[in-house]
């Protein structure tokens, strides 16, 4: 398939491409790079230091026979989009390309502006360019499970079936999202399933649950193809931000009481979930939702389980419990359905003590390169 991936430099971008690559398809990726930009604006960066996006393509070239190309392209262009578009015709567009962090979005009134009009026009953009230039054309659209909030009942996969007052009904799940970036994607979802139903579009949304892990089989290959390391406050997700305080004997910083529970998935299966979207796609006029996540933890949980890794390397890790600068529950009931890629036969890999030891031997690795006053938090919802 030519397959075109937005936001392709990224997380989860970068190493979706190379995976998906290395299966035989024929691949491009869309950047503007402006995720390197909020580094620079935030004084941090990558654990492990990254290549240009030019270099890193160029090398996997070297790596692949299938076509391999990219294109320095902002969504909020829409003739530079479009063109990309008319140029690569894709059958299937994988859309990573948004600000992804719930902090950064609640730094002040201006990230919270930034994060929804980046978000929802890049993705408005790309609605209207494929209505017009390639109604055939297969969506996959990175979503959150962050949408869904905590509510007191079952989290179904996209769609909630109702009985009330005699009549039954399927609805879209009710959202409940925690920060401005969550919002941003709920209005995502709002305007793709708009799309297919007016405009007989057709679209994959991946609810994706926390990602943890760094490297895959295809980012290994080389130096200059590796996967970027987020630690910070910001852009660090908690089991990577624990493995590295772990490895620099910072104390494993929870939030508040830890009991707040989420969806994890590997990076690994975070690729292959996207290549079982795109081999099975939606129909015409159809809006599904997957749930893309494999297991459920509390943070209190993932802490532990770090902290009994480090031991077996040697490190005596502690656990200190800050004041949750978000406004979240900390105790909830938690528990979402996540069943329909593993029909389509996603084989998860679990979290194991062995991933979470790989993860912190790569920290002790680049241990010099930690910002140590980039790890507490100072980004508060209040």
């Amino acid at each position: 398939m030519r397959i075109l991936i937005t936001g392709g430099d990224g997380f989860c971008g970068w190493p979706t491409a190379l995976y998906l690559s290395r299966q035989g398809h024929q691949i491009a990726i869309l950047d503007n790079e402006m995720r390197r930009e909020w580094d620079h604006e935030l004084g941090i960066g990558s654990l492990i230091p990254l290549p240009t996006m030019e270099e890193r393509v160029a090398e996997w070239q070297k790596h692949t026979t299938s076509p391999f190309r990219a294109y320095h392209v902002d969504m909020r262009d829409y003739d530079a989009l479009a063109t990309a578009i008319i140029e690569f015709q894709p059958e299937a567009i994988v859309h990573f390309a948004e600000q992804r962090s719930a902090p950064y979005s609640m730094i002040d009134r201006d990230h919270a502006i930034f994060t929804q009009t980046n978000n929802i026009i890049g993705t408005l953009n790309l609605l209207y360019i494929m209505k017009e230039i390639a109604p055939d054309c297969h969506l996959i659209k990175l979503g959150t499970m962050g949408e869904y909030g905590t509510p007191n009942i079952d989290i179904e996969e996209g769609y909630l079936t109702i009985e009330y007052k005699g009549r039954t009904d399927t609805l879209p799940y009710p959202k409940q999202p925690p920060s401005m970036y969550h919002l941003s994607k709920v209005h995502d979802t709002h305007n793709i399933a708009f799309a297919c139903r007016s405009w007989n579009l057709r679209a994959t949304d991946l609810n994706q649950g926390v990602v943890y892990g760094v490297q895959t089989e295809e980012t290994l290959t080389h130096p200059l193809l590796t996967n970027r390391f987020d630690y910070d406050e910001v852009f660090g997700t908690a089991l990577n931000r624990f493995c590295v305080e772990a490895a620099v004997a910072h104390p494993l910083t929870v939030y508040g009481q830890g009991g707040q529970t989420r969806g994890f998935i590997n990076i690994k299966d975070t690729v292959r979930c996207i290549e079982i979207a795109a081999l099975n796609p939606a129909q015409p006029g159809e809006m599904r939702v997957y749930n893309q996540f494999t297991e459920e933890f509390s943070v209190q949980d993932l802490a532990n389980r770090v902290q009994h890794a480090a031991q077996g390397l040697g490190f005596n890790a502690s656990i200190d419990h800050l004041t949750n600068p978000r406004v979240e529950l900390e105790q909830h009931y938690y528990h979402a359905a996540h069943t329909k890629l593993i029909e389509l036969g996603l084989e998860p890999h679990l979290l194991n003590e062995e991933e979470i030891r790989t993860i912190i031997q790569m920290a002790i690795a680049q241990k010099d390169r930690v910002r140590m006053e980039k790890i507490k938090p100072t980004v508060t919802w209040r």
